[in-house]
């Protein structure tokens, strides 16, 4: 990892930690997502932009939270997020619907704190994460190597059978758990009859 990918995961972090501390103080229901989460929890940075994962209806609060913090926002056209910017560009997604589904209370609430980046922020739960990453994996996003990574890192914090039961009806999602399975990074899976998910 050269100086300037420390410096880029460097900025991120900083933005990670005023936008995170921001919504905490706003009483945005919210956790961490994506890859920062994934950081979050012992994988290796592999860090592009933040996300956190909210309430919809928390949308219209957090956007004001981050404007007020000198933050530049917008509305793009997809249906499942909203983005900010900070005044080094560095951009945060406010994700609203992980692969077409709402973000539950119920998610955020299961979220557990962990200190990243100096700061105790709520962070989306393993297994909430993990299905989150390869739930939407499809003919045109269907990346297993840069996820294998991230998962074999997290393996030990994760239900593999509830993955397995939540994915089972997408090929993509639920060839890579079998990919799992045939590296031996986890153990095999029996998938539970209630897949249902968030």
């Amino acid at each position: 990892m050269g100086s300037h990918s420390h410096e880029v995961t460097d900025a991120i972090l900083e933005t990670l930690k005023r936008a995170g501390a921001g919504l905490k103080e706003a009483g945005v229901r919210f956790a961490l997502a994506g890859g920062c989460a994934g950081y979050a929890r012992g994988a290796a940075p592999s860090l592009h932009d933040v996300d956190f994962a909210l309430v919809e209806e928390d949308v219209p609060l957090a956007l004001k939270t981050l404007e007020s913090l000198g933050f530049r926002t917008a509305k793009p056209p997809e249906d499942w997020l909203v983005k900010a910017f900070d005044e080094e560009g560095v951009l945060v997604d406010l994700i609203f619907s992980l692969a077409d589904r709402p973000v539950t209370e119920a998610m955020i609430a299961r979220a557990e704190p962990i200190n990243t980046a100096a700061l105790s922020l709520p962070v989306l739960e393993a297994t909430d994460l993990v299905i989150s990453w390869i739930l939407p994996l499809s003919e045109h996003a269907c990346d297993y190597g840069s996820l294998l990574p991230m998962v074999r890192a997290m393996r030990e914090q994760v239900d593999w059978d509830r993955v397995a039961s939540v994915v089972a009806p997408s090929p993509y999602a639920s060839t890579f758990v079998t990919l799992l399975e045939r590296l031996r990074i986890i153990a095999p899976t029996t998938p539970r009859p209630d897949g249902t998910w968030p």
